[in-house]
Order: structure tokens, then sequence, then C-alpha cells
């Protein structure tokens, strides 16, 4: 990056904003993240990543995370939660990543800065963005620093920069909210006596408790009190108030030391009305927030991350179709709808409210259900989410195609070929040979042959995107339209 340009600015150094730089420096793109904080901070933020966000993060040949648990006899299947109640499974097949790592959300945002870093991004550090202007050519973004003030100049301008985001008070972006009705207490602290708190979620007539802590008493706390928000929501939160809050909840004293962090959240939620504003865009918590049960929130927004840096990066490389950047939002936001939907259900069927333990025994019940566990596992962990178009008769178009042994000399599988970072036009093993249409577009497809058929009785041959997402499939409409419309002309 030449001084004050850019390719693209990303305002936000956390793990969305990091991913997006490390993304796009892989295509070769010139890009500066901007990052108000000097460093990373180990804050208890999220921890849990999902099924979807881990296949994902592969396929892009991303770093993410530990191995997780070893899969027992070849299963891929780990037990969860829905509003605290257990019974629930998250199930991936067996050709897949574990369906859930752990991985704090500093070590990844570190992990990706260090990635974006190799790639030639540039990280500036005690960098704020105080105002953007946007014209037909680009965006310049003033950046507060601290030797003053400079301006940067990008075509493009990304606001990953969480929920009080600038980015999207200065790009003037709309928003659906609700407002808080609940108020939740989080500490990184030492619990001084093992038996005061049950690890896991817990609930009683007078509200929640979720603990995890180590042999040694370290870890996290969380309480849960729906008698409405908070009264101060600005005030700092103290170890004394933390500790009485879970004596009140569950009934005896619970005592507390060496704080780490301490702070407070609630149930707002915000959706942005369009994740596109001309050249600048939103991800992450900057588009879209909500109650954090089901660890559903950081998995969202690096799946944001996920989509729009293959497509900004055809844009700036000049091989995509002149409307690619508006399935960003399009494929996107109704992903962070579902999220903030089933989060407030899950919220309303957590209420201490004697009158719901009715509900609560039915759900219960419903939980071990194959196919109830089934539903509800893929959406917690993102495994339902398609991409299909509007238009009716669109077969597997939109859908995430599964990892699949390749046939080609040197070729492992499709999720090791898509981290090349190009489509591939994907040949079932009995396909005789690529259609014709697809010859036009062979600067940026990858052909494959599958060792096997293909999933489905009539798929004979795929296109799938750099994120796993299929782009066409057999049957799907006419393929050189297809192509045209997201990645141009032929060539």
């Amino acid at each position: 990056m030449r001084r004050g340009h850019a390719e693209v600015v990303i305002v936000g150094g956390g793990p969305v904003g990091m991913l997006l730089a490390a993304d796009l420096a892989a295509y070769g793109r010139d890009v500066c993240v901007l990052e108000a904080k000097p460093r990373t901070t180990d804050e208890p933020r999220a921890g849990t990543l999902h099924a979807r966000t881990v296949q994902s993060l592969a396929r892009r040949g991303l770093p993410h995370g530990e191995a997780g648990r070893a899969k027992r006899r070849g299963a891929n299947r780990e037990p969860f939660h829905f509003a605290g109640l257990p019974g629930l499974s998250i199930t991936a097949p067996a050709t897949e990543p574990p369906v859930l790592v752990k991985c704090p959300q500093a070590e990844l945002e570190r992990r990706f800065e260090a990635l974006a870093r190799r790639r030639g991004a540039r990280v500036l550090r005690e960098s704020q963005a105080v105002r953007i202007a946007q014209d037909l050519d680009g965006v310049e973004v003033t950046v507060r620093t601290a030797g003053g003030q400079e301006r940067v100049r990008a075509e493009y301008l990304i606001g990953a920069d969480g929920a009080r985001s600038t980015v999207r008070e200065l790009g003037g972006f709309s928003a659906d909210t609700h407002p808080a009705t609940v108020s939740a207490l989080m500490g990184q602290v030492r619990l001084m006596d093992p038996a005061a708190l049950a690890p896991g979620w817990h609930r009683t007539e007078r509200g929640w408790t979720a603990a995890k802590f180590d042999a040694r008493g370290y870890g996290r706390l969380m309480t849960l009190d729906c008698r409405g928000p908070h009264p101060e929501r600005g005030r700092p939160l103290t170890l004394e108030e933390l500790g009485a809050e879970a004596a009140r909840i569950v009934g005896h004293a619970v005592p507390l030391a060496e704080p780490a962090h301490l702070s407070r959240f609630n149930d707002f939620s915000r959706l942005a009305g369009s994740y596109r504003q001309g050249r600048v865009f939103l991800a992450g918590d900057s588009a879209h927030v909500h109650f954090p049960v089901g660890g559903q929130g950081l998995n969202t927004g690096l799946l944001d991350a996920v989509n729009l840096g293959w497509k900004l990066a055809h844009v700036l490389r000049g091989t995509a179709g002149k409307d690619l950047l508006d399935t960003y939002c399009q494929e996107r936001r109704p992903a962070a709808q579902r999220v903030i939907d089933n989060t407030r259900a899950q919220l309303a069927l957590m209420r201490p409210d004697p009158r719901l333990d009715p509900l609560r025994e039915l759900v219960a019940e419903l939980l071990p259900l194959p196919d109830v566990s089934a539903h509800l596992g893929n959406l917690l962990s993102a495994q339902e989410t398609s991409y299909a178009p509007a238009a009716t008769g669109a077969g597997r178009r939109g859908t995430f195609m599964p990892n699949l042994a390749l046939a080609g000399p040197g070729e492992r599988d499709l999720t090791a070929l898509l981290a090349r970072g190009r489509a591939v036009l994907l040949l079932g093993g009995d396909t005789a040979q690529a259609p014709r249409a697809a010859r036009g577009w062979a600067h940026v497809l990858t052909t494959a042959r599958a060792a096997g058929p293909l999933p489905g009785e009539t798929m004979r041959c795929a296109v799938v995107r750099p994120d796993g997402h299929v782009l066409w499939a057999c049957g799907d409409g006419e393929l050189a339209g297809v192509l045209r419309q997201w990645f141009g002309d032929p060539r």
C-alpha cells in the first residue's frame, strides 16, 4: 500500500476485520486495517466456532483454532443446548472438521492478524476513523492517530468495528432494532468454593447462571436477570455486584475473587437495513447484534467475512459480474435475521416464569428426537444456511457442497482445492467431460473430478464458489448465463 491509498480500507481489527484482511490479501489485494486499540486484549468474549464456520474457514485455507475433540468412532457429533436446555446434538459429515472448535476470540484475532500481515496487509493500530466521504470512484477516510489526522483513499471501505460502529453511524445506515428487556452480567473470575456453583447452564425462579471453571477455580460466570434491563447500563460492574447477583439467583453465597474482566450486557438487538451503501459495507457486529446465547454472534460475523472477501477480490480484479457485490447483503442479511430470531425465541423460553414450565418440559422432550435435533442443531451451527435465489426451481444452487475426495493426481479433496481461492467446476466420477459452456471462464474456474458420484441423484457436475456454496448444478438452468452473471463476460 502506498501511503494514503489502499484498494480496501477495513475499519476494525477484531476477528472479522482481520479475517477479511487476510482473505483479501491472499488474493493479492491492497488492504489497510484501521484499529483503535494498541493491541489485542484477552477479554472473555466468544470462544466457540460452530460447524459451518469451521468448514468455511477450512475451505478458505484459514486457521480456525485447535483440532477440537477427537471424533468418536468416525462420528462428527457434539452435545449442545437450546435455551439452556440439554439434549441437542450438532452433527456434520465425518469428512468435515469437528463440529465444535474451542478457540478464544482474542487468539483467533491474533492468528488472523499475523496471517494478514504475512500476506502483505497493512495494520495501523491506534488509528480511528472519524469521517468518511464517498463518491463515484472511491471513499476518503479521515483517520485520527497519535500524530494528528491524515486521510486515506480507498476504492472500498468495510466497517467491521463492532456494535458501536463508527462506520455504520457515519455511513447513515438504517437499522431494525428491539429494545433491551433483560440484564446480564459477565465476569472472568476465580470461584473460591467449587460447590457454590454447578457448571453449565442452571435456572432458578430468580434467573440463570452459566458457569465454566477449571480445576483451580478460574473461569467465566454469567448471570441473567429477566426482570428488566440495566437501570444504569454504563456503570462499571464490580466483583461484589456480580457475587451478590449470583447469590440472589442460586439462593446462597457465591464467593468470588481475582476479577480479570467484568462487563454488563443485555438482549438489545439490531440488524442493519442494508449491508451496503455504495462503496461502504458492514460486516460482523457493526451489521447485527443480538443476545449471545448459543455462541452465534462471532460465527455470523466470520461467515460475513467469508462471503464478502472473495466477491470483493473478484470485483477489484475485474473478473466479476456487475451486480456481484449486491449478493453480499442479499445472502448474509437473511442469515443474520435467522440468528436474531432464534436467539429471541431462546430467551423467551429462558424467562423463569413458572407458567412457562410446561412449555420448557415439552421442548426438553422434543430436543433429543432426531429430526428436531437435526433441525435446531443445523440452525445454531448455521449448517442450514442456503443462498438459494428467490426464483423457484433453483435446485441445488446456494446449498453447501460437502467435502468430497478427488480423483486427479495430487488432489486430495474439495476442501483443499477450494483453499486456493478459485471457484471449482466439479465433475462427478462418471461424468465424461466438462460442459462446453464453461470454457470461456477457465480464468476463474478450476476443473476437478470427484472420486465418486456427486450428492443427489441427478447431479453430474456443479460449480462450487470459493466459500463452498453451489453456484450452479446440472438442472439449475443455463450455465453460461449464471457464470456471466457472477464472473462477467467469457474470455
